[in-house]
């Protein structure tokens, strides 16, 4: 099956969840909806997780080629899933890394979009990658008063495919015109670092202010020019890169949990991060806060430290000095 192909079915995915939760919640309560449901790879399982996950098993029980045998990767699964049903992984021809909801818990208490992510690689078994994702796509679970949402998508042979739909009333997906910051500075802009939660907050944020320091240097300006913006989901992290609302985004939480010795696991895990492929076709900076590329097996349990530069311009200004006082508060 070609790239494009597998692009166009990561879409469909994409809004058969979409219309899912958006039909799913009508009528229920943020308590209803934030109720504790399980645990996962490290993280919590609320009951609106559940609508993303009854609608991918529906829609790949339902549309997936059965010639194109392929194994699940998805947190929650209690047992190997591939479709058709009763092939095994070692049977099937590509793997495919999902996340149902990115984002749970801004959307549960409807403040901020959540959305949902797949991608797809070739299966080479426990030694499939992020690095060898073919496809991908990306799709916004709006809040309850937002009647439009977008979607991203992207192959490895081809551009960056940016569309929005109202999903309302069921319409055809329009053309989305979006470009990364431009800007050559960080002055005046968004630009931030995960501290989502309260592990880890402190050092995370001394890091930062060392960055911001080295960067515009000390109290510069009565007002403060760089703003921070913590959204609560990795693929609404991308989306503000994507679309030029921030200008550089990271996620230390592996290497600062691993420098304080803390067993956390609620960290950025490849299922959060199997977008990157729409980042690198934006024209943005994806990379490992040290250096080269932030691989990682396609599980559940790993963890994924990232760093995002809206271009490369802001990335010949910021990775020294950010990968310089990585090295001595991070040894």
């Amino acid at each position: 099956m070609d790239q494009e192909k597998l692009r166009h079915l990561l879409c469909e995915l994409g809004t058969a969840i979409l219309s899912k939760v958006v039909s799913a919640r009508q009528g229920l309560s943020a308590e209803k909806l934030a109720a504790v449901t399980g645990e996962a790879g490290g993280d919590t399982i609320f009951a609106i997780d559940r609508f993303g996950e009854d609608a991918i098993l529906e829609w790949f029980r339902a549309q997936w080629p059965s010639e194109e045998p392929v194994q699940i990767v998805m947190e929650g699964l209690e047992s190997e899933l591939c479709f058709p049903e009763g092939k095994s992984a070692a049977e099937t021809k590509w793997k495919c890394i999902i996340d149902p909801i990115d984002g749970t818990r801004g959307l549960m208490y409807d403040k901020r979009s959540a959305w949902a992510l797949a991608a797809i690689a070739p299966q080479h078994g426990e030694e499939t990658r992020l690095s060898q994702i073919v496809a991908c796509a990306m799709t916004e679970l709006p809040v309850s008063k937002q009647w439009r949402a977008d979607q991203f998508s992207a192959r490895l042979d081809g551009p960056l495919v940016a569309t929005w739909c109202d999903w309302r009333a069921g319409s055809d997906p329009k053309p989305l015109h979006t470009e990364p910051s431009t800007a050559h500075s960080f002055d005046h802009g968004f630009a931030s670092l995960a501290k989502f939660f309260p592990e880890g907050r402190t050092l995370t944020a001394q890091i930062e202010e060392r960055l911001w320091d080295q960067i515009l240097g000390p109290n510069r300006s009565r007002s403060p020019v760089v703003f921070d913006d913590q959204y609560l989901s990795t693929a609404g992290q991308f989306h503000e890169l994507i679309t030029g609302r921030d200008r550089l985004v990271g996620d230390l939480r592996p290497l600062i949990f691993h420098a304080l010795d803390l067993e956390s696991s609620l960290v950025c895990h490849p299922y959060d991060a199997c977008a990157w492929l729409l980042l690198k076709k934006a024209g943005v900076v994806f990379e490992h806060p040290l250096g080269g590329f932030p691989d990682a097996p396609l599980d559940t349990e790993s963890g994924v430290a990232w760093i995002a530069y809206a271009n490369e311009t802001l990335a010949a200004k910021a990775r020294p000095v950010l990968q310089k006082i990585l090295r001595e508060f991070l040894p």
